[in-house]
């Protein structure tokens, strides 16, 4: 069974069918791309399948439960992180702060005990700050252990918020566009973040736009195109794929 199964799922907004009908699975362990032109839906299925958006129609189910409809903290609960297009990094807090932000859900969140500062919350706070100081290195951020999130360059925030995510100890990490905005040297390194991820057996689902990229780390691809499933397979058969030719890569493909 899939790690993570979509049936046949819609939403629509007004009178725009922004996602018909998508099915596929995704296993457990790889890395699995989706992508298409602009337009096409891609963000929408993450926000379908992450909580943001609850869908018109069709199913998700999560280890063979159904999750479609929950809320993104319940999903987070059951192993499921994200990041976003756009940053969503707290600049007036530390870089180690951001990421320890990320593993607020497995913290005793008890009142009284934080308010009298129980010996067992100053403990865990130091085991949390150890925590993000390797998630950290782990991402290549090392030297920005005591630094302030508003002095880190662009392409370090996004590697700061593939941290923060795997703080909350995910089993799937939805990552949306991790390598816009970056240079080619910053691309490379999420690159190759990203392969270090999955390899720690944390399946991984991208929306990415960057076609080298794509078809260097993908073991599945699913293509979208207004909305609806245009093809899916690994990167050497949607390469050869006319559809998808026509519809993204384009003819010099």
């Amino acid at each position: 069974m899939a790690l993570l199964e979509v049936q046949d799922l819609s939403i629509q907004f007004g009178g725009v069918k922004a996602v018909q009908n998508v099915s596929f699975g995704i296993d457990a362990g790889i890395v699995y791309a989706v992508i298409g032109p602009n337009g096409a839906g891609k963000t929408t299925l993450f926000n379908l399948i992450t909580g943001i958006y609850t869908p018109t129609a069709g199913s998700i189910l999560l280890d063979g439960q159904p999750i479609q409809g929950k809320s993104p903290d319940v999903l987070a609960q059951r192993g499921v992180a994200r990041t976003f297009q756009n940053l969503q990094i707290c600049m007036n807090m530390s870089a180690i702060e951001n990421v320890m932000v990320g593993a607020h859900l497995r913290l005793d969140r008890n009142l009284f005990k934080a308010a009298l500062r129980w010996p067992s919350i100053k403990s865990r706070d130091r085991d949390l700050h150890g925590e993000a100081a390797e998630l950290m290195r782990f991402v290549g951020l090392d030297s920005y252990t005591g630094a302030r999130a508003d002095s880190m360059s662009y392409g370090a925030l996004k590697r700061l918020e593939i941290a923060r995510a795997l703080a909350m100890k995910p089993r799937l990490l939805f990552l949306d566009e991790p390598a816009a905005g970056l240079n080619p040297k910053e691309t490379i390194e999420v690159d190759a973040l990203i392969r270090k991820v999955a390899d720690t057996g944390v399946t991984v689902v991208l929306v990415e736009h960057d076609m080298k990229m794509v078809m260097n780390l993908s073991d599945r691809i699913l293509v979208l195109d207004y909305g609806r499933k245009l093809a899916e397979g690994t990167a050497a058969e949607v390469r050869r794929n006319p559809d998808v030719i026509a519809a993204y890569l384009g003819a010099h493909a």
